[in-house]
């Protein structure tokens, strides 16, 4: 059996272990009905492999691969490592993780142990080991997954602060440069030996937080590296070694992650039914993801990492989460979510899970096999994709989606605003104390939905794949990512590394357009905010700056310009960059406020073969939108719709394609722009009707 390379990889993560009584037989059977070609097994049974210590059940798994070869079902075989046994933490509870008050997780969920203590990796590493002997060379295996949702805790355990400590100690080399770098003059902290550093629990200092932030990712990387280079050391060549990534989680650089990998894979959980439709309400960032523009969002993300087509490992089989949170996705949304992400340049869509569990923590998350086993409306939608994957084939497969605009994401900038928010969690109740874990991603998202809003493609790009900040060194000449990405918006970039400011402005110099939005060029790679004019290192060529910044208590109205238009509801929210600027220089947009009517809502100058805007408002998503049909070429893809969206990608074949989505329950007829055909048809059509919830898949002609 060979790995598909004409066909989209599709299935769902199969637990034969989980169900009371196993009817693989059946499973099998009802998978190849549903059109499904993949299934991941065993990432988290490691009391079933190793139920007492040293005492192993490696050949429960057998039947599973050998029924899945037998019906040409490819597996990928996750080793189980994120959920300890009992045993373990019985043996050795120095093993268990510390939260940040010092209280030890206990046994009764996941990832209740730290994983840099060395008994989690010795007993892991005899785990891997003996699972990969085992099961290396049996030919349904495409690929390998480690551990599962890695970083999803900080890790305040004791052997994790000693590892700090030499951290330290390795980059600073003394106390003395440390305390300079860090100023801990301030509050009397300074040290006088690497004893002296607290713990981190109260810990008020940015320089500390961010160094144990970037930790903590490492610990994270280190994890990832050392499974992968076990398991490479072993398994054959053509198999594969992923892991799948749930974005945001606190120890977790992405980016860093994914260099230990050899295709990037992530989770995409979305709200169904009316989560789903157009227009969407302007909601907070979540795991959980609320609109179409979410969705695409984290494809675009997953997508970054390696800059290279990715696989889906786990996404709605139905409604996630409680009991209490039960919605199932109206009919054809299942298609929509899974062309949305393919369209984005995903290779496998992978439900969780298979068969809805009868106890558990997560009984109440939805499979494609419902709790009373029988095969139902889900089933159906789900075989019904499957087969239009058939259909298609190779056509859908390693697209290279379209991008009108690349957007910069920052890990590291992710945890400086989440110390120092522009926005506190509870803003009302403690605006100067409260910490924002999702502040970053806030102000992201508020420019990422106004493209989506627009009609315009993200080509999203992580700043550790230009500056290399670990080895000082610019990965791609600003020349060239100018050539390659026209435009680029750095938004919320609060620590930039001096080498990063000076390659911004080399991009516009090299004819690259330039848009910074608020919080960005603020702070140092330690967090520590820059002593020159703000934007930093840019405010020259920009011929704008700013030295104060307002939190809002209400939203602002915004007026455009004749070159500025904005839609009606146009408002500055949460924050504004008071900005200042030269008489020459263009203003886009006012403020309808009698203190800030002074202040530009952004700026323009052409500047050489480029040109650079500032904007200084975190806007709402009118507001948003308005910039992106400003400052972008039109396209004629833009169906002026408040429902209806475009994606396009380039295939294999050279083909363009079209994805067109109805977001909405309203039947839609679209004057296409161009000739085109359906997909796998011969008809040149010029319009199209998209029903209620329907996705249209279209290549130019």
């Amino acid at each position: 059996m060979t790995l598909l390379k004409d066909r989209i990889l599709f299935g769902a993560a199969y637990y034969n272990e989980y169900e009371p009584v196993s009817k693989l037989a059946d499973d099998i059977k009802l998978m190849k009905q549903a059109h499904m070609n993949t299934i991941r097994v065993g990432e988290g049974s490691w009391s079933h492999w190793e139920p007492e210590d040293g005492k192993f059940n490696l050949d429960w798994l057998q039947p599973v691969l050998d029924k899945a070869l037998a019906n040409d079902i490819y597996v990928v075989l996750g080793v189980p490592t994120f959920a300890i046994p009992q045993w373990l933490v019985r043996k050795y509870p120095e093993v268990a993780l510390h939260d940040k008050h010092d209280n030890r997780h206990f046994f009764g969920s996941r990832e209740e142990h730290s994983l840099s203590h060395p008994v989690f990796k010795y007993y892991s590493a005899r785990l891997i080991n003996k699972i990969v002997d085992r099961y290396q060379d049996h030919p349904a295996i495409i690929g390998w997954q480690l551990h599962n949702e890695p970083g999803l805790f900080i890790n305040y355990s004791h052997d994790a602060f000693e590892g700090f400590k030499d951290y330290l100690r390795n980059k600073y080399k003394t106390v003395e440069k440390l305390n300079k770098e860090w100023g801990l003059v301030y509050w009397s902290h300074e040290l006088s030996t690497w004893d002296d550093l607290w713990e981190p629990e109260g810990n008020a200092q940015p320089q500390y937080d961010i160094e144990w932030r970037r930790y903590q990712a490492n610990l994270t990387d280190d994890l990832l590296k050392w499974q992968s280079n076990l398991i490479k050391s072993k398994i054959p060549s053509k198999q594969f070694v992923t892991v799948n990534l749930a974005m945001g989680r606190s120890a977790l650089d992405e980016a860093k992650a994914g260099k230990s990998l050899d295709i990037a894979s992530s989770d995409i959980y979305y709200h169904m039914q009316d989560g789903m439709k157009l227009p969407t309400p302007d909601e907070p960032h979540s795991w959980f993801l609320h609109g179409p523009w979410q969705i695409a969002r984290d494809a675009d993300r997953t997508y970054s990492i390696k800059q290279k087509p990715f696989n889906v490992a786990e996404t709605d089989g139905g409604p996630i989460g409680g009991a209490g949170d039960n919605y199932p996705a109206f009919p054809g949304q299942w298609k929509q979510a899974a062309y949305q992400m393919i369209s984005r340049g995903a290779n496998m869509i992978e439900y969780w899970h298979w068969q809805q569990l009868h106890y558990g923590t997560e009984t109440y998350w939805g499979g494609i096999i419902p709790q009373d086993e029988k095969p139902g409306r889900v089933f159906n939608e789900v075989a019904e994709l499957g087969k239009s994957f058939e259909q298609y084939g190779k056509k859908i497969v390693s697209l290279v989606p379209d991008e009108d605009i690349a957007m910069l994401y920052s890990v590291k900038s992710r945890w400086g605003l989440e110390f120092e928010p522009y926005h506190a969690a509870n803003a009302e109740m403690d605006p100067h104390k409260t910490r924002n874990p999702e502040a970053y991603d806030n102000l992201f998202d508020r420019f990422y939905a106004g493209a989506f809003l627009a009609n315009k493609q993200v080509r999203i790009i992580q700043d550790s794949t230009i500056y290399d900040d670990d080895n000082d060194k610019v990965l791609i000449s600003a020349e060239k990512f100018a050539r390659e990405h026209p435009y680029l918006l750095v938004v919320g970039a609060y620590i930039t590394s001096d080498q990063f400011l000076e390659w911004m402005n080399n991009y516009v110099q090299s004819g690259g357009n330039l848009i910074i939005g608020p919080r960005t060029a603020f702070a140092d790679d330690l967090a520590r905010v820059r002593r020159s004019v703000k934007p930093a290192g840019l405010s020259d060529i920009a011929a704008t700056n700013y030295q104060e910044y307002s939190n809002l208590r209400k939203k602002v109205d915004i007026t455009g310009s004749q070159n500025f238009k904005v839609l009606e509801g146009s408002q500055a929210i949460e924050w504004i960059d008071m900005l200042k600027t030269d008489p020459n220089v263009q203003k886009l947009a006012c403020y309808n406020d009698p203190f800030f009517k002074d202040y530009p809502v952004a700026t323009y100058q052409n500047i050489g073969k480029g040109s650079l805007t500032v904007i200084g408002a975190v806007p709402n998503s009118q507001l948003a939108q308005s910039i992106f049909e400003n400052l972008l070429p039109k396209s004629k893809w833009n169906f002026k719709s408040n429902h209806v969206t475009e994606s396009s990608a380039t295939n294999t074949d050279g083909e363009h394609l079209h994805f067109i989505f109805n977001w909405s329950w309203e039947e839609t007829t679209l004057e296409l722009p161009a000739s085109c055909t359906l997909l796998g048809e011969d008809q040149i059509v010029n319009s199209i009707t998209l029903q209620p919830w329907d996705t249209v898949i279209l290549k130019e002609n």
